[in-house]
């Protein structure tokens, strides 16, 4: 903190956040740059003297989301400091800058993906520029380093986001995000495994490395990508179970099939977004693979890793999509036998070429092939936790249920989510942040349910 962000202690604030992980380890760097600052976090948005809404810009409905919540700040109560400011964040603010206040008039600050670091300063301006001042914005990406040295408030003592690059090179049609995080840039591998060294000695016991295509990493500042090396050198630092996303299948090398099978913490879930089963649609969504490339490749990582867990990404809808295309779609997600997939209605996304692509095909004719698609994905997600039942997952313990304080939640190695009785005598501050073995003694659509065996570690 310099002396200039005095201004800011003893604000309250809250941040709302829109969209992926990338967008939720930003929103813990803001948070941490708030705390540094001598602000105070808050629960409510009508509470907080400053207003962060961290966004997303995907699919039109986090537009819609974020154009409803901020516009409510308008009529909320002042906060007991007489002054709320609000700072828009994230990917809408860095796609639409300063023309954000066409959509929210009460915008005080917009700051860019890249521009984390000026937001004590922004802050600043706006509180002493006063209500009706010009919006401060900072959307500037060029020559700006990767951001890691920035305080993170992390939403759990046992759980860290490591970022290990931003952006992205592929373009895909339909996607926005190349436009809006630029092009891909990585952190070096030893600050990388530094970071997760310093994270392990602070009891994390589980981390995820974040990038848009972490398949891709270090191609920007090594020549060639060795994601592969980095699980490598990560698995070295003593972490106990190590997840990442995003992948794309047409980066996933058999060398980074071979480091997830033989690293230990290397958890048995990969998310593999698949976005279309034909051909001819991923071809028109520039995802260069193939369907067959696709389910070869599946193949190869089931032979690698028996127990793999696999999720995906599906997109219904997209221009030009005909019967016989969904129809490869829902043989493909048999196929690959996912045991869960996230599955969303094509969204136009202005200033990329799939929205210029003409589309007469009936809404409630997309709308019917993505209940069919999520009848279909339910099912098999059923099927896949079937399979667990009699057996031990290994859960770590995250908190409480929201609906009942006497039953524990966690996460199995397989990405699962588990739901286990406390035991009589046991506190759930006991077993927080544990693992433990829970046998399993039924399967739900989406999550499992068992009891306690053994004492957590």
């Amino acid at each position: 903190m310099t002396a200039r962000h005095g201004a800011l202690v003893g604000k309250t604030y809250c941040v709302r956040t829109f969209g992926c992980q990338m967008n939720l380890h930003d929103s813990e760097r803001v948070a941490g740059l708030l705390d540094e600052c001598g602000c105070i976090a808050v629960a409510e948005p009508e509470e907080a003297d400053v207003v962060v809404f961290m966004t997303c810009c995907v699919r039109e409905n986090a537009d819609q989301r974020l154009y409803g919540q901020a516009s409510a700040m308008v009529s909320a109560p002042e906060p007991p400091s007489g002054r709320r400011v609000v700072a828009i964040g994230g990917c809408i603010a860095q796609r639409d800058g300063e023309r954000i206040r066409e959509h929210i008039p009460c915008a005080d600050v917009v700051f860019g993906t890249s521009a984390l670091a000026s937001l004590p300063d922004l802050l600043c301006e706006a509180f002493e520029g006063g209500a009706g001042h010009a919006v401060e914005v900072d959307t500037e990406e060029e020559g700006r380093p990767f951001s890691t040295d920035l305080p993170s408030h992390r939403a759990s003592p046992f759980h860290a986001w490591v970022p290990i690059m931003t952006g992205c090179n592929n373009f895909c049609t339909y996607c926005i995000v190349p436009h809006v995080r630029g092009r891909e840039k990585s952190r070096t591998m030893e600050s990388v495994v530094a970071e997760v060294e310093r994270l392990v000695s602070d009891g994390v016991r589980e981390v995820c490395l974040l990038g848009q295509n972490v398949n891709s990493y270090g191609r920007n500042i090594y020549g060639e990508p060795r994601f592969a090396e980095l699980l490598r050198r990560v698995g070295e630092t003593g972490v106990e179970r190590i997840r990442f996303t995003s992948s794309n299948p047409k980066d996933l090398t058999d060398d980074v099939i071979a480091a997830m099978a033989e690293v230990p913490a290397v958890m048995p879930h990969l998310h593999l977004a698949v976005q279309s089963g034909s051909t001819r649609v991923l071809k028109a969504m520039n995802r260069r693979y193939t369907r067959e490339g696709y389910l070869e490749l599946v193949g190869r990582l089931r032979a690698a890793m028996p127990g793999l867990a696999l999720s995906t990404d599906i997109i219904v809808g997209f221009p030009g999509e005909t019967e016989a295309d969904f129809e490869d779609t829902l043989s493909l997600v048999r196929e690959a036998a996912f045991s869960s997939a996230y599955t969303f209605i094509y969204s136009p996304r202005p200033g990329t070429p799939a929205a210029e692509m003409v589309d007469d095909t009936p809404r409630e004719v997309i709308q019917e092939r993505f209940d069919r698609l999520a009848e279909l994905v339910a099912r098999q997600a059923f099927e896949a936790n079937q399979l667990d039942v009699g057996g031990v997952a290994r859960v770590l313990v995250e908190g409480s249920s929201k609906r009942d304080d006497s039953v524990m939640v966690g996460h199995s190695e397989k990405n699962q989510t588990v739901h286990f009785p406390l035991p009589e005598g046991r506190s759930a501050a006991d077993l927080v942040g544990r693992v433990c073995d829970v046998r399993v003694e039924g399967a739900r659509t989406w999550y499992l349910r068992g009891a306690l065996e053994g004492e957590p570690r």
